[in-house]
């Protein structure tokens, strides 16, 4: 079983920004592509971004431009750094891989006030 742990998560306002990060319990190289989701009450969770191990990216239409990801193997984490944070942004953040098994980290919550 691959373990993952988010942080960063926190309260900002509107137009602000927060990192967060995705701590895998192996290296990142065993780890194939790493994506996050958000979910709010009520809600089922929606997917944000990906990232593979060659560093190819994608993002949800909502946060494109706005949210990158980025790798690092040494560190075995992926930080999600999230610009420009709106209101809608507000969720709980969870990391996810299926390589080399299914995982998901508890979540972090994200509060973007107005």
């Amino acid at each position: 079983q691959v373990q993952l742990v988010e942080s960063g998560g926190g309260l900002v306002q509107a137009g602000g920004s927060l990192r967060l990060s995705c701590v895998a319990s192996i290296r990142m190289r065993e780890i194939g592509p790493i994506a996050w989701y958000r979910q709010v009450p009520g809600k089922q969770r929606e997917f944000v971004a990906s990232i593979t191990r060659g560093r190819y990216t994608s993002y949800a239409d909502s946060v494109k431009g706005r949210f990158t990801l980025s790798r690092d193997n040494l560190d075995n984490k992926v930080n999600l750094q999230m610009n420009s944070l709106k209101p809608e942004d507000t969720a709980v953040y969870y990391c996810q891989t299926t390589m080399p098994f299914e995982s998901w980290g508890q979540g972090t919550q994200v509060t973007v006030s107005s």
